[in-house]
């Protein structure tokens, strides 16, 4: 140790001995790139609604939740999930609309679109973790190996979560031609994984690039980031606009329901398709992850307020990681959407469709579901909350399995 290297900072002395999955910090032009934006803030990024960011209530009352037995039996499939083996064969023809989606569990979707191909939030690890031996697990295998997958033309990353930003996926894409369009201070983590800086579109809400004849734009989410202990707020997350010369799509990464929906549906919607996070809500953090009404509430908004192009639901099915039963979101997401009259989409992961053909819309998780409790929003029990003097109304569990 030189005597200068006394001096420097203990913190800064931590960071840099961090290992590779913690990512790194942003500093230089990229930093000065953030002091500066309109969305940073008292030292952070800000939310366009203010969020709780750390889950509220009583710690001792959700690891009760949590941990219980019977509960977390819930939390994972009963049987094996079927997963859609997805060949070369199935991605090989270009779609005859010029659109098809294909969900690969969890946000992971590739979208071929108007003749390129876009993968969102990758994540091709068996946990979403900094370490290979804790953390959770994949609860389905991918359904295609990343190295057959094809070239992709740009991978869309909407924040630096581990279920949404994966080390091993990220070095092996490094490896490819692909462009990585990121949120503000993302960039960070990429380069020191090998992602050379030229391939890099590193944006702030609201800027837009276009790779290959498609516009990809960040637009605002109600959510936070950080791969660390200490999260010092210095990545932005976003949702994502894309736009080509014939379709218009639409990913959410992690948000809480927020009314500026609305605002992007009216400059970048109306969308061909929605990719919108369902999964992974609590009570324990309200603001930060949409239930499935919300979800539907998110796609309305984004089209103008009414039912409009199809609705993926996503950020489920892969990893446990709240205390919902684990088919829940996609129950009552098929629920809500039959209620809205809005076109829904349930592939099986691997499963490729196109929002203009034929749908696939068969409940597949049933079978492998352990019973889980009816939706408050779905039952007389919360209209009874809202009518003073309602008689009380006796929940039971719904054997998904069984007769609806």
């Amino acid at each position: 140790m030189t005597g200068a290297d006394y001096f420097v900072p203990f913190r800064t002395k931590l960071r840099s001995m961090r290992s590779e999955p913690f990512g790194a910090d942003p500093s230089g032009a990229r930093l000065q790139r953030i002091l500066n934006s309109p969305n940073f803030a008292d030292g952070v990024f800000q939310n366009p609604l203010g969020a709780r960011t750390r889950p509220s209530g009583s710690t001792l009352e959700f690891a009760k939740v949590y941990f219980q037995k019977e509960q977390r039996i819930r939390r994972a499939p009963a049987g094996t999930v079927p997963v859609h083996a997805t060949t070369l064969a199935d991605l090989a023809a270009p779609p005859a609309s010029g659109l098809r989606l294909t969900w690969m569990g969890h946000s992971s979707v590739l979208a071929e679109i108007d003749g390129r191909r876009v993968l969102f939030d990758p994540v091709w690890g068996d946990r979403c973790s900094p370490f290979p031996f804790v953390g959770p697990k994949r609860l389905h295998p991918v359904p295609v190996p990343l190295a057959t997958l094809g070239d992709v033309d740009v991978v869309v990353i909407s924040h630096d979560h581990y279920d949404h930003l994966d080390l091993p996926t990220i070095r092996a894409l490094a490896g490819t031609g692909t462009v990585f369009a990121v949120p503000l201070g993302v960039g960070a983590h990429l380069e020191r994984w090998g992602v050379a800086p030229d391939r890099l579109r590193e944006l702030d809400w609201n800027e837009t690039a276009k790779v290959n004849g498609i516009s990809l734009t960040a637009t605002p989410a109600r959510h936070f980031c950080g791969r660390g202990l200490r999260n010092n707020q210095h990545t932005l997350w976003a949702s994502w606009s894309v736009r080509g010369p014939e379709h218009r799509i639409y990913h959410s990464g992690d948000t809480g329901y927020f009314p500026g929906f609305r605002d992007i549906g009216a400059e970048h919607g109306p969308f061909d398709a929605t990719m919108i996070q369902i999964g992974a809500y609590s009570e324990y953090w309200p603001d930060i992850h949409m239930t499935p009404a919300e979800g539907m509430r998110a796609h309305l908004d984004l089209q103008g307020g009414g039912p409009h192009g199809v609705l993926l639901p996503i950020h489920w099915g892969t990893f446990n990681l709240a205390p919902h039963a684990w088919a829940e979101p996609a129950e009552w997401t098929k629920d809500v959407a039959e209620e809205a009259e809005q076109a829904a989409a349930f592939p099986r992961p691997g499963e490729p469709f196109e929002p203009a053909g034929v749908l696939p819309v068969a409940p597949w998780w049933r079978p492998v579901s352990a019973p889980m409790a009816p939706p408050r929003w779905r039952t007389a029990e919360a209209e009874a909350d809202a009518v003073p003097g309602s008689a009380p109304v006796v929940r039971r569990d719904l054997d998904v399995a069984g007769e609806r």
